[in-house]
């Protein structure tokens, strides 16, 4: 049989770091790699219609009649190595990095391919992140409008023995990351899939000065802030080697949001003057060039390391809770006949943020029906969580203990589905502590959230009350004082002055408990937890006339409220329960 010549997808893999193993472990690395063939590399490439055409020691190619068969398998693939690896030291983990090339091949007449075709899927693999999938142009293309995940576009790259520049786009392969034959995402003008989650693009800044050790400065913030806002799980951020393109380029923000393919643009200026340094930014929704935000910073070059951290912390508080009032503005706009998973969560937050049993009633509605088109959106079961656990600490839930199971198994979900979401994790922490059940994993999670994004109020809020809850009165303050310092007009700001009131009412300062729950319950008269606490509070001070009072419109509001119930409330401290009942009793709530 003669060679022919055909159009085929090729999926290289190679293991990261072959030598290193086996160097370390010969005889082991080989069993494991045996292994591995047999029970997940061999089938998922059967399953996946696809012929292995070559070996080599670590690695093997694979031809697909289908561009969508051969991404399907490099994200299974990949998908199944974490759990694989789980528990294993770093010296023993076997990792891929898989290319896939959609071209012109030549079959030989023993089955064996070669060409360009290979050659490119081949050298894509080599340039590919550790767990990830690279894809060329052209594979990218024929696939594009079934991907609904994270992509980076690294550009045009140049490849060992590849006559021309090839494009190359990276997708991470978790096993929700990729929905290949999913509902395509709307595309711009230009044809660039516009992603149906929140979309930013970080620009270079433009440095007014000309001095290049400003440029310097200023690339280095730029670096820091998309790596901030890269760990906000519900943003898609555009990576760096594709907005700094523009840095010598000239072009309307409407192109620029329709070249990307993204919502919004962050983008500034930096100007030096003597030590003393100065940036300006601004958000910018791309398709009507509107401005969203602005704001300056300036500092001592001196410091200049602290001077970057401050601009990149400044930046990305701003920039979150702004591009989230976005977001949800433009799905109320968006009509009710044309509404997906993440616009009915969207809708679903400014009724949690109202704090009434309508509000909540509301929510929950929209919630469930994003969890019934995605089960494993995490942040909608998370929002979910929380609004059932804030129903039952009101008394307006039907069955407390259904709510509490509910609550409990869907923080559950949430952080199995998405478990380095910082959001996730501080609300399922939340719950737990709040709910009583899984305390010591309620801590372990909110250390992990505040390790993951420290500089995220929602995070913040929700890890100092699970401080509250272990007593560690001092250490939820400082979380509620940094809350409140880092977004003093939040929507929520209600929660961490709660939290914050809950600290020092259990650190004694009661007079400080009064005045904060004053203020909540000016701004959210229906707070029945901020009534209780300012009760207790009033009780311990001696103050029964204004004591019963907030008893007499906590019990108009919530009627079954009592000290039977109270008792119930889940403080890791015995001595936390007591001091609460205690005030709850001195204030008049009967038994």
């Amino acid at each position: 049989m003669a060679e022919t010549r055909k159009i085929a997808a090729i999926l290289a893999a190679d293991v990261v770091g072959f030598s290193r193993l086996t160097g370390a472990d010969e005889d082991g690395t080989l069993a494991a790699l045996r292994a591995l063939r047999a029970e997940h590399t061999d089938p998922t490439i059967a399953t996946h219609n696809g012929r292995v055409f070559k070996r080599t020691g670590d690695g093997f190619l694979v031809e697909f009649r289908s561009v969508t068969e051969a991404a399907r398998c490099a994200v299974g693939l990949q998908a199944k190595m974490p759990e694989r690896n789980a528990g294993l030291p770093s010296d023993r983990r076997i990792e891929f990095r898989i290319g896939v090339h959609l071209g012109d091949i030549i079959e030989e007449a023993d089955g064996d391919l070669m060409g360009d075709g290979v050659n490119i899927a081949a050298r894509l693999e080599g340039i590919c992140e550790p767990n990830c999938v690279c894809l060329s142009g052209a594979a990218y293309d024929q696939i594009r409008d079934k991907l609904d995940c994270r992509v980076i576009d690294l550009g045009e790259k140049e490849l060992k023995n590849i006559r021309r520049p090839v494009r190359a786009y990276q997708i991470e392969a978790s096993p929700a990351a990729v929905a290949l034959g999913a509902t395509a995402p709307r595309r711009t003008e230009s044809g660039r899939p516009l992603t149906d989650r929140a979309s930013l693009a970080v620009l270079p800044f433009q440095n007014l000065g000309g001095d290049p050790e400003t440029d310097y400065f200023a690339d280095g913030v730029i670096e820091d802030v998309i790596t901030a806002l890269s760990r906000v799980r519900w943003l898609f951020v555009i990576a760096r080697n594709s907005s700094f393109i523009y840095k010598t380029r000239s072009i309307d923000a409407r192109q620029i949001g329709r070249e990307l393919g993204v919502r919004c643009l962050l983008d500034g200026s930096i100007r030096k003057a003597g030590k003393r340094v100065r940036i300006s930014a601004q958000l910018i929704e791309a398709a009507t060039g509107r401005h969203i935000w602005a704001d300056r910073f300036e500092g001592d070059l001196a410091e200049i390391f602290e001077l970057q951290d401050r601009i990149t912390t400044g930046v990305v508080v701003a920039v979150e809770p702004n591009l989230r009032l976005a977001e949800i503005e433009r799905a109320q706009r968006k009509p009710t006949n044309n509404l997906d998973a993440y616009d009915l969560y969207l809708r679903a937050l400014p009724c949690i943020n109202a704090y009434t049993r309508e509000g909540f009633a509301e929510a929950e509605g929209l919630l469930r029906k994003a969890i019934a088109l995605d089960g494993a959106y995490a942040d909608a079961l998370a929002a979910l969580a929380e609004c059932l656990v804030r129903m039952t600490l009101n008394g307006w839930s039907a069955d407390k203990e259904a709510s509490t199971n509910e609550a409990c198994d869907l923080a559950a979900r949430a952080v199995g589905a998405d478990p380095e979401n910082a959001a996730v994790l501080a609300v399922a922490a939340w719950a737990y502590a709040t709910l009583g059940v899984h305390f010591e994993q309620s801590l372990e999670l909110a250390n992990r959230a505040l390790a993951l994004h420290p500089n995220s109020v929602h995070v913040r809020s929700f890890c100092g009350w699970v401080f509250n809850y272990f007593g560690e009165n001092q250490l939820a303050i400082e979380q509620f004082e940094e809350a409140r310092r880092l977004s003093p007009v939040d929507p929520k700001s209600y929660f961490p002055m709660l939290g914050l009131a809950a600290a020092h009412f259990f650190a004694g300062h009661f007079e400080e408990t009064v005045s904060l729950t004053s203020r909540i319950l000016a701004e959210v008269p229906t707070h029945n937890v901020a009534r209780r606490y300012r009760a207790a509070a009033l009780g311990h001070l001696g103050r029964k006339d204004e004591a019963k009072v907030v008893i007499a419109d906590l019990l108009a509001a919530q009627p079954n409220s009592n000290l039977r119930s109270a008792r119930s409330t889940n403080f890791r401290n015995v001595q936390m329960s007591r001091l609460y009942v205690e005030g709850l009793k001195s204030a008049g709530l009967p038994e």
